[in-house]
């Protein structure tokens, strides 16, 4: 039950408990509107406990990762930072 239809219970129980005035013999309209207002109040807290629970924040537990360090090319005990790349264009084709 959402927070709306929790509300229209409560209200409408009230109206049944507090505005009606009818003697229907085998039911007590009073009673059916603190009934109504019972159940939109437990509806009510049933659906914040569920929204605050769902919203709260689990943390994960933290995992360390190591990682190599990348791999440099050595040439003559000196590390190669440069790299050479021969681009050619394609021929013109007529």
């Amino acid at each position: 039950m959402g927070i709306g239809a929790s509300i229209f219970l409560i209200a409408l129980g009230a109206i049944f408990a507090f505005a009606i005035d009818a003697d229907l013999g085998w039911l007590n309209v009073n009673v059916v509107g603190w009934v109504l207002m019972l159940a939109g109040l437990v509806g009510l807290f049933t659906t914040l406990y569920f929204w605050n629970r769902r919203r709260t924040v689990v943390a994960a537990p933290v995992r360390e990762r190591v990682v190599a360090d990348p791999v440099v090319p050595v040439q003559d005990d000196r590390v190669v930072r440069e790299e050479y790349r021969e681009v050619r264009r394609p021929g013109r084709t007529v």
